[in-house]
């Protein structure tokens, strides 16, 4: 298989050079045949013109005209030997001679011959018809007589009154000389030919030698190949690609880069120029020395309503540079997925906890029962029926009155209170509807709380809380969801841009975040947030700033049709099927 594929180039580029000088070949010859053919109609036309010329001397000559006169007005016709001693054969081979003409023939008003070369001929009849220049008419012919093939003219002889037509002269020049000037012409016109085949000839490896360098030696069934299989790889992948040349240029941009982005084809606009997101093509951009700069390997953005994971790759062919190839996954329902796990894996970790305590409370009562004190176990269960079935280290917890958010948030009270923060709920909270969109919910309210959680640990108060408000605002195509979350971190640094916050990579602890060459994840939480509000027709907004010492920032949401009326008691899980609350 190895020795075949290594044959198969050279058999192709043997037959492609054949196909190319055979080409030239067949030019070249053609282009000869073509000029050959009309040197020789020239030369002839030439021999024609110089054979009328002649005859037009020849019969407008006096005595010409009176001695064919003298000659037809005798009764029958002179002798051969006569005609021979005659001066009309004396003029017509003196003509002759001076020319160098096949024949110069005179006849009479008959077609006799009364002056020929052939002395053995005279007072015969002409070989060719004469009847046109007996009838007036000058003709030029191109035929074979008895003394060969010939180019010549026929010209009528009148009599000296110059109206009667007595005779006429036939002048031809043997078609061997027109040969011999077509030689003498043609010469030049072979050298000129075996010039343009040698030309043909290299420029036929010089443009091979071409087309090799700019197709990376690649023949044409190999591209065409290669043209049918980019084509069924780009297209059939869900993966987008963006393919960007050495001078700059987009060459390709898949239908799957296309979606991703929300943007049509660019192929063949500039890349610096291109409106794409800055990532993708600080992922490209070389280092001082020309190589590319340090940096990760992989990043994300979001784009488009979507979290992408991007990373470029530079192409090479031996060593030549073939530009960059850019390469995006959409990373959206795995990272709205892991927020979910992380939900459930929070609500696992606080019910664990809250399994212990209840059976703790259990315990408690049956040793009551077991030592008869009845009034104290009722007094036990009536504080237990107060304060609820499940204890959530989140103030007024029961101001929320939906089983979902009252699971979610109390989870994420519980991580909270790890941290030493304390997550409450506002007086002004009111949900009357059930929330009917848990997924959309969950990945807006968790990462408010998340943010409002990491700014509280990282202020400078030393009381740390984060206050939540979760207000439905009911419609008949599904309730609309306010969230407001505030926290008593530091706030927004003064002179910072606001919409600073919902830019990739950018921590409401932190600030800017340096992302490490494996991305890490971070700083997408608020940017992923309003996109998918955005989405539906809400918003993510900043409401306060917050100042130094505290209180910190305050966020709100919107969702729209993110909740039902209250006489639906399901939920509408990320799957589509109803699960129970």
């Amino acid at each position: 298989m190895q020795r075949s594929s290594r044959r198969a180039p050279l058999r192709f580029s043997t037959q492609t050079l054949l196909l190319q000088l055979s080409v030239v070949l067949l030019v070249v010859l053609f282009s000869t045949a073509v000029h050959a053919w009309l040197t020789y109609d020239r030369v002839g036309s030439e021999a024609e013109n110089q054979a009328l010329t002649l005859a037009r001397t020849v019969a407008s000559d006096a005595s010409v005209r009176a001695d064919v006169l003298a000659i037809s007005q005798q009764p029958g016709t002179p002798p051969p030997s006569q005609l021979a001693a005659g001066p009309l054969m004396e003029a017509a081979e003196a003509a002759r001679a001076r020319t160098g003409a096949l024949f110069v023939v005179i006849t009479d008003e008959t077609g006799l011959r009364l002056a020929h070369p052939d002395r053995q001929r005279l007072g015969e009849k002409v070989s060719t018809d004469p009847s046109e220049a007996l009838a007036g008419r000058e003709v030029t012919t191109r035929n074979t007589g008895t003394l060969g093939p010939s180019a010549g003219a026929k010209v009528p002889v009148y009599a000296p009154d110059g109206t009667t037509v007595v005779g006429e002269v036939s002048v031809g020049y043997s078609m061997e000389t027109v040969g011999q000037s077509l030689a003498r012409d043609i010469g030049p016109v072979a050298v000129t030919a075996a010039g343009a085949l040698l030309a043909g000839v290299l420029g036929s490896f010089l443009l091979r030698r071409r087309l090799q360098r700019l197709t990376l030696g690649l023949e044409p069934e190999e591209i065409s190949t290669l043209v049918h299989d980019q084509v069924a790889v780009l297209e059939g992948v869900d993966d987008g690609v963006i393919g960007v040349s050495a001078d700059g240029r987009i060459s390709v941009f898949n239908t799957a880069a296309q979606r991703l982005l929300g943007l049509p084809d660019l192929a063949g606009s500039r890349w610096d120029e291109a409106p794409v997101p800055d990532q993708l093509k600080s992922l490209t951009r070389p280092g001082s020395d020309g190589t590319k700069r340090p940096g990760p390997e992989a990043l994300e953005l979001v784009a488009g309503g979507r979290v992408l994971v991007a990373n470029a790759r530079k192409a090479l062919h031996r060593r030549e540079d073939l530009g960059w190839v850019v390469m995006l996954r959409d990373r959206t329902e795995l990272q709205q997925l892991t927020r979910q796990l992380d939900a459930v894996g929070t609500m696992s970790t606080a019910l664990r906890a809250q399994r212990h305590e209840f059976a703790n409370q259990l315990h408690t009562i049956a040793g009551f029962m077991s030592i008869g004190q009845h009034q104290q176990a009722r007094e036990y269960l009536a504080r237990l029926a107060a304060t609820g079935p499940l204890k959530f280290p989140v103030d007024q917890a029961e101001l929320l009155q939906d089983p979902y958010l009252q699971a979610f948030v109390g989870a994420k009270g519980v991580e909270a209170d790890e941290r030493g923060v304390a997550l409450r709920i506002g007086p002004e909270t009111l949900v009357r509807g059930q929330v009917a969109e848990p997924q959309d919910v969950t990945t807006v309210l968790g990462n408010l709380i998340d943010n409002a959680v990491n700014a509280a640990v990282a202020g400078s108060s030393a009381d740390r809380w984060v206050e939540l408000e979760v207000l439905d605002e009911p419609d008949d195509d599904g309730g609309t969801l306010h969230i407001v979350v505030a926290d008593s971190g530091d706030g927004l640094a003064e002179g910072t841009d606001p919409e600073a916050f919902f830019a990739e990579g950018f921590s409401t602890a932190s600030g800017p975040l340096a992302r490490n060459g494996r991305g890490g994840g971070q700083g997408f939480g608020l940017a992923l947030a309003r996109q998918l509000a955005r989405r539906r027709g809400g918003d993510v907004k900043l409401l306060d700033p917050g100042t130094t010492g505290g209180p910190g920032a305050v966020f709100m949401a919107t969702l729209p049709r993110t909740t039902a009326g209250r006489a639906g008691r399901n939920i509408t899980g990320a799957t589509g099927k109803d699960t129970n609350a």
